[in-house]
């Protein structure tokens, strides 16, 4: 089973794709993609997934990084949403406990804001209800000081207090990816950067996909009894492919999040706050950074590349300074920031902001399955939705049977470590071992938590790299990680490791220029890069690290 989800891999992966034929074929490899290819998979059906760029790549990397309950979708009055997700967020961090945390929130109200305190401790209490919260988790309501308490850095004029609620902080590409990771576990084929170019028909059935290795330009036609269309901003190109865009459309809107070092912006407590126009901004500390976002605004554009504008920096650092007045933050504090596109179904008349997060499914005359709009918290029960759709057809053309859903209780990868109440534990056993590999305290524990119950083959890689000796200019502890994700984790480019399997050009982007070029030598030896590889490789890497501290206006324009 070794290398089964190999950056080395992917030929041999799509030729032996191209040989059968599938019960279902998954177009897209964001969160919603590897959610139904794990469910599909686990219920019995032969299942493939391709994406046109890395796993997580779109949206699935660009979100705010919560698995929250949609608080704020109680003011829209969508009830049966914040009960929906808000149940979810426990499911999601019961199965996956080294990807997700629980964070206390603190929203704080004011003279004249969105939320005041009956409205504060009613919505929270409602949401409490919907959402089924554990005790202890519950809503509590803070005074002016013990609201000042919890966060020192709030502006003080106008407060009247305090909300204080659990919320859970996620690595959305790392959930992407175990999610990607158990379904390719359980029996699927996932490979990224093939992208369907023509769809396959017979008889106006959809039957196939042509799709092309966008890395190493093969062909391959893929066959399935059905498809499903998980692309998040890009299903109507697909629906247009399939000639059958009609009726609801996508409204794509662009969120910007910024991140500062925390010695410039040391926040203590993880904030929910109104803003000048009545929107609302989370700000967020996370290891030794504080990231704040964010923007919704209508977007057109490059849909592949969305960029942070001067506008979008400027309204976040108005905002950042409207609340946390004492911090004079400018754009120079910024230290790298992302964009990310909502795929939103498009609602008449009604502001960014405003537009639903429901997901919803369309099915083509060809048959083809469209799963469009949903939040990152929602994953696995839109995923159920669609699989329950797909078993009815399937069944009802004579093939199954299938079993029901079981990714309720299902662990993804790097989860099986006895429940989130052993994870602490596990992570004091695990840290011991990686001391024992030869890393430092902080480092043995960092993997621990990233890679959950994988980490042992990350420290193994450590091990076998301390005997063998790193003769690439890496740490033994970057080393082991980049084998890990090359052979493992399915990285086929630098940018790859540096954004989606790490977060790092996010929140340590001094680690990724430290790291860059000695990464790229190793993978340009281990996958064997040309010299031209090497240096598109090493320009996008460039790229992205321009575009997490320079505004859109100031970047030379993407050339795919």
């Amino acid at each position: 089973m070794k290398h089964m989800f190999s950056g080395m891999n992917r030929r041999n992966k799509l030729e032996e794709m191209a040989n059968g034929v599938y019960d279902v074929l998954i177009i897209g490899g964001g969160i919603t993609g590897a959610g139904i290819a794990l469910d599909a998979q686990m219920r019995g059906m032969k299942t493939a997934l391709i994406e046109m760029q890395d796993f997580a790549a779109g949206t699935s990397s660009r979100s705010t990084k919560l698995v929250h309950g949609g608080l704020r979708y109680l003011k829209q009055f969508e009830v049966k949403m914040v009960a929906e997700v808000g149940k979810e967020r426990a499911v999601v961090y019961e199965n996956g406990p080294h990807v997700t945390t629980p964070e206390w929130m603190l929203l704080p109200f004011y003279e004249g804001g969105t939320f005041g305190a009956v409205t504060t401790s009613v919505g929270l209490r409602v949401y409490d209800f919907l959402a089924g919260v554990k005790r202890e988790e519950r809503r509590k309501m803070l005074s002016i000081e013990e609201t000042l308490g919890k966060e020192p850095l709030l502006r003080t004029q106008g407060l009247k207090g305090g909300g204080y609620y659990v919320e859970y902080r996620t690595d959305d590409a790392r959930l992407t990816i175990e999610v990607m990771k158990k379904a390719v576990e359980a029996g699927a084929d996932a490979v990224n950067y093939t992208k369907a170019e023509e769809l396959l028909y017979d008889d106006g059935k959809l039957v196939g996909v042509k799709a092309r290795d966008v890395i190493d330009g093969g062909e391959y036609r893929i066959r399935a009894r059905k498809i499903v269309n998980a692309t998040g901003p890009w299903v109507d190109t697909l629906r247009e492919l399939d000639r059958s865009k009609s009726g609801k459309t996508l409204r794509l809107t662009k969120g910007v999040h910024l991140v500062f070092d925390g010695v410039r912006f040391p926040l203590r407590q993880a904030i929910y706050f109104d803003t000048a126009d009545g929107r609302m901004v989370f700000a967020i500390p996370r290891d030794g950074k504080t990231y704040v976002g964010t923007t919704d605004t209508d977007y057109v554009g490059d849909t592949v590349h969305p960029r942070a504008t001067s506008g979008d920096r400027d309204y976040l650092l108005a905002a950042c300074n409207h609340m946390f007045p004492g911090l004079r933050l400018t754009a120079s504090d910024i230290e790298s920031s992302w964009a990310g596109l909502r795929p939103l179904i498009y609602e008449e008349g009604k502001a960014p902001s405003e537009v639903s997060r429901r997901d919803e499914i369309f099915v083509s005359p060809s048959g083809m399955l469209t799963i469009a709009g949903g939040k990152l918290t929602g994953y696995r029960k839109m995923a159920e939705t669609i699989t329950d759709l797909l078993a009815g057809k399937l069944q009802a053309e004579g093939y199954g049977p299938f079993a029901p859903c079981a990714t309720r209780r299902q662990p993804i990868s790097g989860g099986d470590v006895g429940g989130s109440h052993r994870f602490p534990d596990f992570v004091r056993e695990m840290t011991e071992r990686g001391e024992r590999a030869g890393l430092s305290k902080g480092t043995a524990k960092r993997l621990a938590i990233r890679y959950g119950s994988n980490v042992p083959a990350v420290f193994d890689r450590v091990q076998s790299g301390a005997k063998n000796g790193t003769d690439h200019g890496l740490s033994a502890e970057v080393e082991a990680m980049l084998k890990y994700g090359i052979e493992e984790e399915m990285v086929a480019k630098p940018v790859d490791f540096f954004i989606r399997r790490t977060g790092a050009v996010f929140f340590d982007i001094a680690w990724v220029r430290q790291w860059k070029e000695p990464v790229i030598r190793f993978m340009a030896e281990r996958l064997g890069y040309s010299e031209e590889r090497v240096r598109d490789y090493a320009e996008e890497l460039e790229l992205e690290l321009r575009a997490a501290v320079m505004p859109a206006e100031e970047l030379e324009p993407v050339h795919s």
